[in-house]
């Protein structure tokens, strides 16, 4: 079965895949270069957002800028973490060594398949990510970590924000570190050496 969404699938030497997600009004090629300058050897699975704002791809609906249609943030959460069982049988990937790489409104669906979908993913990177929900039942994220690349002057996620997040992903389990770059929503030079230096060191 072909994997539902318009992606760009780029084969790796690793037995690593990157999960990249773009921000609103990316695309599927978006991402590629961030993920081969994160891991050059790791595969790279890039899906276009299905949701369209203003002719802007995005992976679920907003009703505001910062206020998510919860009911279809949870429907995109499964069908995302659906696409990528279904892609990684697809591609012939390792499916317990898939790590996102979201930004922005990629950012926020990666948190969210960590919350709903625990097991799609094994680690996750995730730059100006909001908290997404809260979930029902607590996920057991005790064996995932995750790395959060924050803007000290971003007008859009807050520093609270930001504290926010790692406290949910902490308390189901996860390994959090954060990181507070010199900037603002855009993503710096120095977030992708940091990101890159911290996957560098995961097994």
């Amino acid at each position: 079965m072909q994997p539902d969404f318009i992606h760009e699938f780029v084969p790796g030497k690793s037995n690593r895949t990157l999960l990249l997600l773009h921000g609103t009004g990316g695309n599927e090629r978006d991402l590629i270069p961030l993920g081969r300058e994160l891991d050059p050897n790791a595969s790279l699975l890039s899906p276009r957002g299905k949701v369209l704002e203003n002719g802007m791809p995005r992976f679920f609906r907003r009703l505001a800028e910062g206020v998510f249609d919860l009911d279809d943030l949870k429907k995109r959460t499964h069908e995302l973490a659906d696409f990528v069982v279904g892609a990684a049988k697809h591609y012939e990937v390792d499916i317990k060594n898939i790590v996102a790489v979201g930004y922005s409104n990629g950012a926020n669906i990666a948190a969210s398949v960590l919350l709903l979908r625990p097991e799609t993913l094994s680690a996750a990177i995730l730059f100006r990510a909001m908290v997404p929900l809260t979930p029902e039942t607590q996920p057991n994220l005790s064996s995932v970590r995750i790395w959060i690349g924050a803007g000290t002057f971003d007008p859009i996620v807050p520093s609270s924000e930001t504290k926010q997040l790692a406290e949910l992903l902490r308390g189901a389990g996860a390994n959090v570190t954060v990181r507070f770059c010199q900037g603002g929503h855009e993503l710096t030079p120095d977030d992708v050496d940091l990101a890159r230096e911290w996957l560098g060191k995961l097994k």
